[in-house]
């Protein structure tokens, strides 16, 4: 169990560490939801559920959703005013 948490924390780590320094910010928005979506994990093992489905919910999903939709959105405005 506890090799378990170690190992999602370093994989949260370094999907921290990609976000930051990806140049994609598609790939960086979806190393940021890994981060969350490990982060859940981690609640379900340590036995707050409540916690874990929040954070999938909200941070893994909704927060990569909006962040994806932003970007989308916002590169075909660059592309029209062009």
């Amino acid at each position: 169990m506890t090799a378990l948490v170690i190992l999602l924390g370093s994989g949260m780590i370094v999907a921290a560490f990609a976000a930051i320094y990806l140049k994609n910010l598609i790939a960086a928005v979806v190393a940021a939801g890994i981060v969350s979506l490990f982060a859940s994990v981690v609640y379900l093992i340590l036995a707050a559920p409540d916690v874990a489905m929040t954070e999938a919910a909200i941070g893994a999903g909704l927060s990569t959703a909006i962040f994806i939709y932003a970007i989308k959105h916002t590169r075909e405005e660059e592309v029209e005013n062009d």
